[in-house]
């Protein structure tokens, strides 16, 4: 991702709880074990999201974290609010089975923050497919 002032993006996401992995002075990478790419309909994922994607500066994607519970939705929401992320979507039951909610970060990306009981997560945060 393409942030404005890294300084402040990386200062966010250690708020959050992330741990950067390597830092040379003009990037930043914060390991994130058990990553997976979702292909989502934008006209759906505007839907879940609340307004159309691609507008008022949010590029035309999000990204999602998911978590082993509702309640580290909310905790991981809450979280991302007070180091200074904005709140998109309260969480809530999905139509999927699930419970999750949006925010932005300060550049504007969307954050799905997710809990789907039927995608347990493994040991490192992976996806235990079926």
């Amino acid at each position: 991702m393409g942030v404005r002032d890294l300084e402040k993006s990386v200062e966010f996401y250690k708020r959050i709880g992330w741990k950067p992995a390597t830092d040379n002075g003009s990037i930043v990478a914060f390991n994130m074990i058990g990553m997976a790419l979702a292909l989502y309909q934008t006209d759906k994922l505007s839907e879940d999201v609340g307004f159309h994607i691609g507008s008022d500066n949010h590029p035309q994607f999000t990204l999602a974290y998911n978590t082993e519970s509702v309640e580290n939705v909310d905790k991981l929401l809450q979280k991302a609010e007070l180091a200074g992320g904005r709140l998109i979507k309260t969480a809530e039951k999905a139509f999927w089975g699930g419970y999750s909610g949006y925010f932005a970060d300060p550049d504007g990306f969307l954050w799905e923050i997710a809990y789907n009981p039927a995608l347990p997560l493994g040991p490192n945060g992976e996806f235990q497919w079926t």
